[in-house]
């Protein structure tokens, strides 16, 4: 596995930049019992439609390791030209992905207006819609060797059409995480400060806040097209985890005998993220100079944080 690619596996689990844990939301006044449910209402509307629009991102990322995957064997410059020793590589078939786009476009005209995102969730999808025809194509040219009987001449004409493609789809790609990651960060803190208000700093407040710290994190972790990590905000990012870890901890003292599913693998977590901290500060925050296997760990260990952390918040507390 490369670096990006167990770092996209990352992404598309949860996607977004969250707010950090040294600013963790607080309970403001209670409430009034009139304003109380309106104002959950629109946080759920918000949730959902963030969700919708996170869910398409999340389903579409089969098209970027697809691309990747052509990426690895073809030189992109020149296209393919039968010489290349892994051309059976080809593709990734892409998934369906009919019911994302069309409760994603349901989302777009509804309630919270959303200018910018939504606008950018458009053309997102145009740029998809454009692009995943063309890897179908081609990965089923490559799937069964028709590059054997045309001497190439329909892969290269694919090759001529996916390069603009998938560069638009990038593109597009970038601009929406950008935006949708700074849109999430309040979300977070809407989210959180109602859990607290409703049960406290309760176990489900205690698993939402590290998990939360977890996804600031992922946001500074490197990949292929920005293999340099900075350090100052990872190390940042890193304390902010280690305050929520001490927070559940706190808890659990409290609270003994109490399972959050999470409590070993999190700590864990913490451990190698110091770890991999102290080989990126020896290699001036580059991965590539022997700290890539730890961020594939970091990775893989955080995706089974996530479900780990999605089955306990829907247990009854």
């Amino acid at each position: 596995m490369t670096i990006q690619n167990g770092l996209r596996g990352a992404l598309s689990a949860v996607l977004l930049a969250v707010a950090p844990g040294a600013a963790v939301a607080q309970a403001p006044a209670a409430p009034s019992a009139r304003t109380a449910p309106v104002q959950d209402a629109e946080l759920q509307t918000a949730i959902a439609k963030s969700n919708a629009y996170t869910a398409l991102m999340n389903r579409t990322l089969r098209a970027i390791q697809s691309w990747e995957r052509y990426g690895s064997w073809v030189d992109l410059k020149k296209g393919p030209t039968g010489k290349e020793r892994y051309i059976g590589y080809g593709l990734y078939s892409l998934y369906d992905v009919t019911g994302e786009i069309r409760k994603a476009e349901e989302f777009l005209t509804r309630e919270p207006k959303l200018p910018a995102i939504d606008a950018s969730v458009a053309a997102y999808i145009k740029a998809y819609q454009e692009l995943a025809p063309l890897i179908t194509r081609a990965e089923r040219y490559y799937d069964r060797k028709d590059y054997r009987d045309d001497n190439l001449a329909e892969g290269q004409k694919l090759h001529g059409l996916m390069v603009p493609a998938a560069q638009s789809f990038l593109a597009e790609r970038a601009r929406l995480d950008a935006l949708m990651r700074d849109y999430k960060k309040g979300l977070d803190q809407r989210e959180l400060a109602s859990v607290e208000q409703r049960e406290g700093r309760s176990a489900r407040w205690q698993i939402r806040n590290v998990m939360i710290n977890a996804r600031s994190v992922m946001d500074q972790m490197p990949s292929n097209e920005k293999p340099i990590v900075d350090l100052k905000a990872f190390s940042a990012t890193v304390a902010d985890y280690a305050a929520a870890i001490r927070e559940l901890d706190a808890f659990k003292d409290k609270n003994p005998g109490t399972s959050l599913m999470i409590d070993s693998q999190a700590g864990s977590w913490l451990g190698k993220l110091r770890d991999f901290s102290d080989k990126l500060a020896k290699s001036k925050g580059d991965v590539r100079r022997g700290a890539a296997n730890d961020a594939n760990w970091i990775v893989n260990n955080y995706n089974m944080m996530v479900s780990l952390s999605e089955t306990a918040a829907r247990m009854p507390r």
